[in-house]
């Protein structure tokens, strides 16, 4: 009896296996569509209204529940929707983000590039610097007493000296060589600085030059001295003139005058 009823109940479970088969409603499938992106389609929303609206299901579903539904496209991810809204002003936001970002990159690389310029910590590093003014001013920073008098005689080291030459031409190179340093040193515009070097290169040019002719005077007063002591003492000698004389010197003069 046990195995009748058991054989019995198999029966039963196969046929009611059996008697399953997968349902298949587009109004569903079309309904998931449409609560995505895929599609809004008004000839497939279901139940249709049929012949002259007369669709009884088609009241039932749209006409009590919502007429105006499947007149408005509420999909999150279409054109319109809240979704690619979001997406749309998130994109937005990132665009100006992005340009606020370009923005402060270039403020910030222009306020390195001012500060690299006008800083006095970095103007031995331009480039114009390093390749003229450097060089020129190099006996302006480096000076020392053998640098000036090193090529004079010891006479005309003295009378400079004596005379008090010396002092005022190193006073104005301290004087010129602290204001060189404070142009290096201080934070300024790079063409005030460079033009203060020009300026100041000028003024070191004009002073060499005074200093050349002072130092070429003290020369030539010391060689008048020592011609002025020579003639009163007497010991010139005066070679013997004849009236030839004036003639050969003439026509050495002649012989070496350029035209």
């Amino acid at each position: 009896m046990k195995k009748i009823l058991m054989l019995f109940a198999l029966c039963f479970s196969l046929y009611t296996v059996k008697a399953q088969s997968i349902i298949k409603d587009d109004a569903v499938d079309n309904q998931s569509q449409r609560m995505v992106f895929q599609q809004w389609d008004q000839n497939k929303f279901y139940p249709k209204a049929g012949f002259l609206s007369l669709n009884p299901y088609y009241w039932l579903v749209w006409g009590l529940f919502d007429p105006n539904y499947h007149k408005t496209d509420i999909r999150p991810l279409s054109a319109s929707g809240q979704q690619t809204q979001r997406l749309a002003l998130v994109a937005t936001m990132n665009g100006i983000d992005n340009r606020y970002k370009l923005q402060s990159d270039t403020a910030r690389n222009t306020a390195l590039s001012q500060i690299a310029s006008q800083s006095g910590l970095l103007s031995d590093a331009d480039p114009l610097w390093l390749l003229y003014y450097k060089q020129q001013f190099n006996p302006l920073l480096n000076y020392s007493p053998v640098s000036i008098l090193g090529g004079l005689s010891p006479q005309v080291s003295g009378k400079l000296v004596s005379e008090g030459l010396y002092g005022w031409y190193t006073g104005e190179l301290d004087k010129l060589k602290g204001r060189l340093n404070g142009a290096r040193s201080t934070d300024m515009d790079r063409g005030s600085r460079i033009m203060a070097y020009y300026r100041m290169l000028n003024e070191y040019k004009n002073l060499s030059s005074v200093w050349a002719i002072r130092t070429s005077t003290a020369q030539m007063t010391l060689d008048m001295a020592a011609h002025q002591q020579t003639l009163q003492k007497g010991s010139v000698s005066i070679p013997n003139w004849t009236p030839n004389s004036d003639v050969h010197i003439a026509n050495k003069i002649l012989q070496n005058a350029k035209y």
